[in-house]
C-alpha cells in the first residue's frame, strides 16, 4: 500500500472521531507489516481520562486482532498544518518497533514521512528493559 492511500484511509477516519469537547478531530491509518489496514479515530469523554487519540485507537485495533509488526502509521488532524502525535502516542507508537514510519499529513497528497527516531529520540522502549 502505498503512503498516499494509507493518508486517505486516516482521512476517512477522521470522519468518525467523537470530539464534542476540543472540535478537534483526528483519524489514522496503521499498515501492518502483513498488509492489513487497521483504522482509528479519536475518541473524547468527558471525565478527560477517559479520552482515547486516533493513533492509539488504531494500534489498540491491531494488537487486539494479533498484530504487533508495524509498518507505518499515517496521521491527520488539523487540515491546514501538520498534527503530530502525542507524547503518550508516540510511546505507544515506539513500543512495537523504531523503524515504524510516521506519515503526518494534511490530505492525501500534502504529507510529510518521519522515523520513530526523528520524533521521539532517545526513547524508552522494551529494548530498554534489556
Amino acid at each position: 500500500m502505498k503512503y498516499k492511500e494509507l493518508m486517505k484511509k486516516a482521512l476517512e477516519a477522521r470522519e468518525y472521531a467523537y470530539v464534542p469537547y476540543s472540535s478537534f478531530p483526528v483519524g489514522a491509518a496503521l499498515l501492518t507489516k502483513s498488509g492489513k489496514v487497521y483504522t482509528g479515530c479519536n475518541i473524547e469523554c468527558a471525565s478527560y481520562g477517559g479520552t482515547n487519540c486516533a493513533e492509539r485507537t488504531a494500534i489498540f485495533k491491531a494488537v487486539s486482532e494479533g498484530e504487533k509488526e508495524i509498518e507505518a502509521i499515517a496521521v491527520v488532524g488539523d487540515l491546514e498544518n501538520y498534527t503530530f502525535p502525542c507524547g503518550i502516542c508516540r510511546q505507544v507508537i515506539v513500543e512495537f518497533g523504531r523503524d515504524i514510519k510516521i506519515i503526518i499529513g494534511k490530505s492525501e497528497n500534502d504529507y510529510k514521512i518521519y522515523s520513530m527516531e526523528e520524533i521521539l529520540p532517545h526513547s524508552f522502549s522494551p529494548d530498554s528493559l534489556k
